[in-house]
């Protein structure tokens, strides 16, 4: 095996890894991602004990017991380009040798949930509701960098969802890549599901218009409408298609459950999304512990 270079992985001076400051020992197989910072600390109230507490920069790490599970919390701010730094460095902790800097030959998987806010595009799903994304559509483009993008991803539904929006050939190539089965059916089973937008911003990208207009004004009337075989595009948000992409080309399992604080095509937003979210925390650490 080819030894992995100082400058491609990069360790601190207590060997942990560069971005989150871990070690293999602080991280569960179970881990549960947030953006916001604060949301680490909500999650792990429900801990039965915490063991670990580490922080750098926006990411922040709790990890302790759930009903007699070993659980990881970790804040991976905002955006697929901070996604792409957290999975891969925890790939990292489980999967490579970090003092040989080679591969180690067993393969550890590891169980991503994401819990997170976003925003609906179908008028009938109401706020404060928990919407599971089985399959991720990337319009960041993180994923067309890696070999083997081609063989996660849904070629037929890439290639129909770009004929019916007459997609802009200036824009990314986008991709879809679906949930881990085993992590849906046992967390995700009873919830309103569908197809899930990750962009690469927050106004543009997803067709907001303050003082600059989208590129393509009518871009979400037409995912409004889009259908492929039962599945309709049901929210907006920032992370998704690169944990599932990651996670399929680096032999993990990911999920993404948000609960909806805003309905675009009703213009209506929660009026308290932190109470759902709470609710939404609590179900999904009861389900995975089961």
């Amino acid at each position: 095996m080819n030894r992995i270079g100082e400058s491609e992985l990069i360790l601190n001076k207590d060997g942990s890894i560069f971005h989150l400051h871990l070690k293999p020992e602080d991280i569960a197989d179970t881990i549960i991602l947030v953006g916001d910072q604060g949301r680490v600390a909500m999650v792990s109230s429900f801990f039965d004990s915490i063991e670990v507490e580490k922080h750098n920069r926006e990411f922040i790490t709790n990890t302790g017991y759930y009903n007699g599970k070993r659980i990881s919390v970790i804040s991976t701010g905002i955006g697929t380009d901070n996604i792409d730094i957290v999975v891969n460095e925890l790939d990292a902790l489980v999967n490579i040798d970090l003092e040989k800097r080679i591969p180690k030959k067993e393969h550890k998987t590891l169980n991503f949930i994401r819990i997170g806010t976003s925003g609906a595009l179908q008028e009938d799903i109401p706020v404060d509701t928990p919407v599971a994304t089985k399959m991720s559509l990337g319009f960041d483009n993180l994923l067309n960098y890696y070999a083997g993008r081609d063989s996660i991803s849904n070629k037929e539904l890439e290639t129909k969802f770009m004929e019916h929006t007459d997609w802009n050939k200036s824009l990314h190539t986008p991709y879809f890549v679906g949930s881990s089965d085993e992590l849906f059916n046992k967390v995700a089973f009873d919830m309103i599901s569908g197809i899930t937008i990750s962009a690469p911003g927050f106004y543009g990208p997803q067709g907001r218009q303050l003082r600059l207009q989208p590129a393509d004004p009518n871009l979400n009337d037409k995912i409004n409408k889009f259908q492929f075989q039962d599945l309709k595009i049901t929210n907006y948000e920032m992370e998704s298609s690169a944990i599932y992409g990651l996670s399929k080309l680096l032999g993990h399992n990911g999920l993404t459950i948000c609960s909806i604080i805003a309905n675009r095509r009703r213009k209506e937003y929660s009026k308290d999304y932190k109470i759902a979210v709470k609710k939404l925390v609590k179900k999904v650490l009861d389900r995975v512990t089961k």
